[in-house]
């Protein structure tokens, strides 16, 4: 068996650091509300499962061993955030006081994150990275313990989201009761989201 416990202690570590994933959860609740902020938690869990199974399978290895093909994915990935950005910022009007955008759907929220997570080449090269550490090789049935150390993963990035989310809908909902808050609320989103995505397409 893995090292369950010390794995999810150093996953809710790095699930807690400052990036495009719960960032972008913290600005859907604020903007939208915390039904907003949760689908779009659930977004991202799910788009997780994506990146286990390429990382299972290999598939990310052959990614690492590309520069070219790693370049295309972080591009696409940052223009689908920087496009999320312009969006939002051009749904201005579209914001109403009890915090709900009438133009985006949770389903189209829900989509957009699972989209945005899968894009994220950087997540694919940390999940090859990161989960062999804690596969013990000597148990056997290498795959299988990925597997379950992935579910632990996701499980525990579901609940740290979920809790962001509440969080921010609560500040959403604060800020929300001022008329003049809910623009500015949404022009946060949309720059939030322009600059994560610009922050993707920069070289480390």
């Amino acid at each position: 068996m893995p090292e369950v416990w010390l794995f999810l202690l150093a996953a809710m570590t790095l699930t807690l650091a400052p990036g495009p994933d719960n960032i972008y959860v913290l600005t859907r609740g604020i903007s939208q509300g915390k039904k907003a902020g949760l689908v779009a938690a659930l977004g991202f869990s799910s788009g997780l499962v994506f990146h286990t199974m390429l990382a299972v399978l290999g598939f990310a290895a052959l990614i690492k061993a590309s520069p070219t093909a790693y370049a295309l994915l972080r591009y696409a990935g940052a223009g689908y955030l920087i496009y999320l950005g312009i969006r939002t910022l051009l749904s201005t009007s579209a914001i109403h006081l009890d915090g709900v955008a009438k133009n985006v759907k949770l389903s189209r929220i829900y989509w957009q994150s699972v989209i945005a997570n899968m894009l994220n080449p950087k997540v694919t090269l940390f999940f090859i990275a990161f989960l062999p550490q804690f596969v013990n090789a000597g148990a056997g049935h290498i795959p299988a313990q990925m597997l379950l150390l992935a579910g632990v993963f996701i499980l525990q990035a579901l609940a740290i989201f979920s809790v962001i989310a509440c969080f921010s809908g609560m500040v959403g909902a604060y800020f929300q009761r001022k008329a003049s808050a809910a623009t500015y609320l949404n022009r946060l989103a949309g720059s939030a989201f322009i600059a994560l995505g610009i922050r993707i397409a920069l070289p480390q």
